[in-house]
């Protein structure tokens, strides 16, 4: 059974740092793209980062870039997604997706999603 499951979101103040993981079960995730995605309460799910199969192509929302690091570790079936300087409007629940072995934005290029985390940036 292809699974992925997020983990390592919570609560935390303007300013700080979160590094969320998204491992996967079932299935090698170096054979896909990756995708990590959010959504806030009443908004649609937007796409944050992605990453290429091969881990060579990246690309961000303009309202991360800078300061969210996507990356890979095939050796833990694992992807990351570095969160520095936590804005409030980052509060969302986050969401990782694998499909294909491109790396796109759009939500509807993936079939695999993982159950999500909260994150919550708030003083």
């Amino acid at each position: 059974q292809l699974q992925l499951v997020e983990s390592g979101g919570g609560l935390v103040q303007p300013g700080g740092s979160l590094r969320l993981s998204c491992a996967a079960s079932g299935f090698t995730l170096d054979y896909y793209g990756i995708g990590w995605f959010r959504q806030a309460p009443g908004k649609e799910r937007e796409g944050v980062s992605c990453m290429s199969r091969s881990g060579g192509y990246t690309n961000y929302a303009d309202s991360v870039k800078g300061r969210f690091t996507v990356s890979r570790d095939n050796a833990k079936n694992t992807v990351y997604l570095q969160m520095n300087s936590l804005k409030p409007e980052d509060t969302a629940v986050y969401y990782c997706a694998a499909d294909s072995g491109f790396c796109v934005m759009s939500p509807g290029s993936y079939d695999y999603w993982g159950p999500g985390t909260q994150v919550t940036v708030s003083s």
